[in-house]
């Protein structure tokens, strides 16, 4: 799962992903919650756009109205067969969203969610696979919203989450062009749990529970 993540700065999203328009405008953030607007890439016209989307579906039925859950995640398993999901899949509405890591909690003995935050030591901008919907209010305004695809726990964060969690889908640099310009099949194919060896988790402060805080104190290692 992913409940909350880290956007870099704009410059270092770039450097990353590179899109060849860039319509977007933002700055670090260390907490990311859902409903927020976030930046993303995607295909468009030939090219790439960076944009910013909305995180939390908001289905094209739905009227530009958010629903009363917030789904931030969706699960590879049911794109090609979930009603929210089936459209934008076929019609590869597919996106990546630039991150400097993801938090996940670990429920301990005492019944205390403990906060962990988890990044990639070599790769200190990486991309979330997402994928895109448009919906359009009673007033034509349009509302673009993503959620980020999950996969199976590898073993570093399934420690953290439990048996049977999910953890974000992390693409592969050289699979970036796949997900964003290959057919269904092909960009399926790079989904997968992130190797756990390039992965670190450390506990950090439970001050991430709280939209209040916003700071680099928030990824320190309280270990």
């Amino acid at each position: 799962m992913c409940e909350r993540y880290v956007v870099p700065a704009q410059e270092e999203a770039e450097q990353e992903l590179a899109p060849a328009q860039r319509w977007w405008k933002f700055e670090r953030s260390f907490n990311v919650p859902a409903g927020r607007y976030v930046p993303a890439v995607r295909a468009h016209d030939g090219s790439t756009e960076g944009v910013m989307m909305r995180w939390g579906l908001v289905p094209p039925e739905a009227e530009g109205i958010p629903p009363a859950r917030e789904q931030m995640t969706f699960p590879v398993e049911q794109l090609p067969h979930a009603l929210v999901s089936r459209d934008p899949w076929l019609n590869s509405q597919r996106c990546i969203l630039p991150a400097c890591g993801f938090y996940a909690w670990r429920l301990t003995p005492q019944r205390y969610r403990q906060p962990y935050f988890i990044a990639l030591p070599e790769r200190p901008v990486f991309g979330f696979a997402a994928f895109w919907t448009r919906s359009v209010t009673e007033d034509d305004d349009v509302i673009e919203s993503c959620a980020i695809l999950t996969v199976p726990a590898n073993a570093v964060v399934g420690q953290i989450v439990g048996e049977g969690g999910r953890m974000p889908a992390i693409l592969a640099r050289e699979d970036y062009a796949v997900w964003l310009r290959g057919t269904p099949v092909q960009a399926h194919g790079v989904l997968r749990a992130y190797p756990d060896s390039a992965m670190d988790a450390y506990p950090v402060s439970p001050r991430v529970n709280s939209l209040r805080y916003n700071d680099a104190a928030l990824i320190q290692s309280v270990a």
